[in-house]
């Protein structure tokens, strides 16, 4: 279930706004900008592709379009996700292509001044870090938020 949040002390007299799905893995919490997102769906089997990265589960039949699933636990290097019916495709389009990535469930629905996204802090061992647009504080915890177009582009630079 999701519900409407807005992160204290944002108005609209402090600027431009965006709204976030926010979705877990693990206990880490991501978001997608909302206006990337097509569809949210149960978890439904995949057909694995010979030769892909580990990270791609396979592509799924979507009202006849074949769109590649990522689970995205295995592109931040955490392993490939045991898969249940608790788990959830966001499936999302940027640049006129539309990719699933697979999640442990969808969190909430937040609204965030520009202003309140902080830049994702410098780390040298970190390569996953060219795929988070930010980060923000909400209510108590951290959201990294995802760059979908540096997603994509990683994607299909390794299938």
């Amino acid at each position: 279930m999701t519900y409407q949040s807005t992160v204290p002390g944002i108005s609209d007299s402090q600027g431009a706004t965006r709204q976030f799905i926010s979705f877990t893995i693990g206990d880490e919490e991501y978001g997608v900008q909302i206006t990337a997102i097509r569809e949210i769906k149960g978890w439904t089997a995949t057909t694995a592709l010979p030769d892909t990265p580990i990270y791609m589960r396979g592509v799924m039949d979507l009202r006849g379009a074949i769109i590649p699933i990522i689970d995205l636990r295995a592109r931040f290097g955490g392993g490939l996700t045991a898969i249940s019916s608790r788990h959830v495709i966001i499936v999302v389009a940027v640049e006129g292509r539309e990719v699933g990535i697979l999640v442990d469930a969808v969190a909430d629905i937040i609204t965030v001044a520009d202003s309140a996204i902080q830049a994702i802090p410098e780390l040298d061992h970190s390569h996953h870090a060219e795929l988070l647009a930010g980060i923000v504080a909400v209510e108590g915890r951290m959201v990294a938020l995802l760059d979908l177009t540096c997603l994509f582009d990683a994607h299909s630079a390794a299938a």
